[in-house]
């Protein structure tokens, strides 16, 4: 379970540690001021690009954690994200930083779909396992607030960190800390359990392949269909409007008049009270996962406020300065990261043992990944065509569209979700 959680805080660690560096790193490789078009247009190929790989290659690893293994998958795919990560700190021009993001990715979409599915098989009792899944995923909020606090104490002592490219330049620095998993996986590696049900099941022969097709027989095709749209529209609202809001803060009139130094502090701190509310979130979401008997109703506790809550930070923030962004970004992050560890508890449930990593692997990668991610492309395609009078006031509102209707398609959505069959996982 401690090697599961580690996975979840560095998964966070690892994926939320570029919204706070990509706008000062594509300012050092492009040579343009940071809230320049050119580096708004790159930002889009950052968030999106790198998605939509992880979404390729996690619905393979969800394929492949079916056919090989919980465990081996787990490992090999933290280890990828760890390496590729430090290795993006050394990169000298855009492309460069987009090829290792890709693989960042890719790792951390495959240990994701494989750490839910192991979790999931150790633990017999309904109750033990929600409250394994849900609590072991809130450390995914963990990795976020140690990213916002190693990049606060990054920015301010940057200087007396060895040179790495003829400078001290915080992002580089940052992204070299992603190497950081790797080492308490090593030591913990041989001690790993495989998943007993999956063993149980290939030592005696009856572990059925996996295939995708399944997924659309009339028995699932509901749960695939309504599962993906719903994760796209969950993961829309995290790339299309909370990843933005790094980028909107130095444009408020009260941040933008401080030195560098003290402008990328207050992004930290903000992000922080973003993490420190999806914690809260996702602790909200385990605690009632044993309460709430309806998934629909579970969901909806969180959606619901959401779907207010989202546009009215956005829209207001521009005009209503630094205070309504931490905190309202506090309740934002309750409100949608809460659901992305609903998923993890509710997958499990709905698919049989041979499908659950390709179940899940569909949703999360093809939903979440592929298709929720390319909202960020969509926020950074309409800077350009929003009111306002800077770049970053113009990127608060075109966040605060796309947060909206991504919300609305998932309230919409729920309507359509099956309730499990019960409370065992089936077989």
């Amino acid at each position: 379970m401690s090697i599961a959680a580690i996975g979840f805080a560095f998964d966070s660690y690892e994926l939320l540690m570029l919204p706070l560096i990509v706008r000062p790193a594509l300012a050092e490789l492009l040579a343009v001021a940071p809230d320049s078009l050119e580096v708004n247009a790159w930002v889009g190929r950052l968030q999106y690009i790198p998605a939509l790989c992880g979404g390729v290659f996690g619905l393979l690893g969800g394929y492949l954690t079916d056919l090989l293994g919980r465990r081996r998958v787990l490992t090999y795919s933290i280890l990828l994200y760890a390496v590729s990560a430090a290795a993006a700190g050394y990169s000298t021009t855009p492309e460069q930083l987009l090829f290792w993001r890709c693989l960042t990715f890719v790792g951390v979409c495959v240990e994701f779909v494989a750490a839910v599915a192991w979790l999931a098989e150790l633990f017999d009792d309904p109750r033990q396992r929600e409250r394994v899944i849900g609590w072991t995923q809130a450390f995914g909020s963990i990795g976020g607030i140690l990213a916002s606090g190693v990049y606060i104490l990054i920015v301010t002592y940057e200087e007396s960190f060895p040179e790495i490219r003829g400078g001290h330049t915080a992002w580089r620095y940052m992204l070299i800390s992603g190497l950081a998993p790797a080492i308490p996986l090593i030591i913990i590696r041989p001690f790993l359990p495989e998943s007993p049900k999956w063993l149980a099941k290939k030592n005696a022969g009856t572990l059925e392949r996996p295939s995708f097709a399944e997924l659309f027989t009339p028995a699932l095709r509901r749960t695939t269909i309504v599962t993906t749209i719903m994760m796209a529209a969950t993961y829309a609202a995290a790339f299309g409007a909370i990843q933005q809001m790094p980028r909107i803060l130095p444009g408020l009139e009260e941040v933008a008049t401080l030195e560098r130094t003290a402008r990328e502090q207050v992004v930290g701190v903000v992000t922080t009270y973003q993490e420190i509310g999806s914690l809260l979130g996702r602790m909200a979401l385990a605690a009632l996962a044993a309460v709430i008997i309806s998934r629909r109703q579970l969901l909806r506790v969180f959606q619901i406020p959401g779907m207010f809550i989202l546009p009215a930070v956005f829209f207001m923030t521009p005009t209503m300065g630094l205070s309504l962004a931490q905190w309202g970004i506090f309740f934002v992050g309750f409100c949608t990261v809460a659901q992305m560890s609903f998923w993890g508890n509710y997958l499990p449930r709905v698919y049989p043992l041979h499908l659950r990593g390709t179940g899940e692997s569909f949703a999360a990668n093809v939903g979440g990944r592929m298709i929720g991610t390319s909202a960020a492309l969509l926020t950074t395609g309409l800077v350009a065509s929003m009111p306002g009078a800077t770049n970053p006031i113009r990127l608060a509102y075109a966040a605060a569209l796309v947060g909206t209707i991504a919300y609305i398609i998932g309230v919409a959505a729920s309507f359509w979700l099956p309730e499990p069959k019960g409370h065992d996982l089936p077989d």
